[in-house]
């Protein structure tokens, strides 16, 4: 036996406005879930990879180093390494293009932040969708909330009654679109929130792994930390 009241019976007494906007609310959802699931794993992963990374300077040699991040092509910190390395060699070996003008230190930096930039913009992918959800959403709730009570009104107005229980039921069902709205942004804005500091977290590491990585390249070790000023180490030789 189906309610007088409740969801379904406001999609049933809805036009095509409110029926409209339920729908749009409930596809804004699902995109968001989506993009929040697939961007928390690959920030998982990412992280995963990060925390990994330190082991690239215990190696030999740079063969050796570069085996201890994996063959996956999506690894943002074997893509650098990469870089870093084609980087270099191009440059020192040919000597007839504009860019060799430039020293090396310089065409190294530029390769690696050229791969930092283009990973940077895969990892923000999806979240414009999520910012969009988050600050749109209530807003649209609403905006069905005020058009289920005008129909609603209209409705009492025409029937020429105005009790309780004629008004509760019809705004009552109104104002769940601003519920529905409200339900739809809140795990958007906290999942953006959420995927945000994830992808600091792992452009940080990056940008750690480029800054080292640079040094290896042009002078042949690593740049660590060591009190206030910056020591140079080489590759660890075992």
């Amino acid at each position: 036996m189906n309610s007088q009241f409740g969801l379904m019976n406001l999609w049933n007494q809805g036009d095509i406005v409110t029926k409209a906007v339920a729908v749009m609310l409930i596809g804004m959802s699902l995109a968001s879930w989506i993009v929040i699931l697939i961007k928390a794993i690959d920030v998982i992963k990412y992280k995963r990879l990060a925390k990994h990374s330190s082991d690239f300077w215990h190696s030999e040699d740079f063969a050796t180093a570069l085996q201890k991040l994996g063959k996956d092509d999506s690894n943002p910190f074997r893509v650098l390494a990469l870089e870093g390395r084609e980087a270099t060699a191009h440059h020192r070996n040919t000597k007839v293009h504009l860019h060799d003008t430039l020293d090396v230190s310089d065409w190294v930096t530029r390769s690696l932040r050229n791969g930092i930039d283009e990973f940077t913009a895969r990892l923000q992918t999806g979240l414009a969708i999520l910012a969009s959800v988050g600050s749109t959403a209530p807003f649209i709730g609403l905006f069905g909330t005020v058009w289920g009570i005008y129909h609603a009104l209209m409705s009492i107005s025409t029937a020429g009654q105005a009790t309780i229980d004629k008004v509760a039921g019809p705004i009552g069902e109104a104002l769940i679109m601003t519920a529905l709205g409200l339900a739809v942004a809140i795990p958007a804005v906290l999942g953006y929130n959420d995927l945000v500091r994830g992808n600091k977290f792992v452009l940080t590491k990056l940008n750690s792994f480029a800054h080292d990585l640079h040094a290896y390249f042009v002078t042949g070790a690593r740049v660590q930390s060591g009190g206030t000023e910056a020591i140079v180490v080489p590759l660890k030789k075992g």
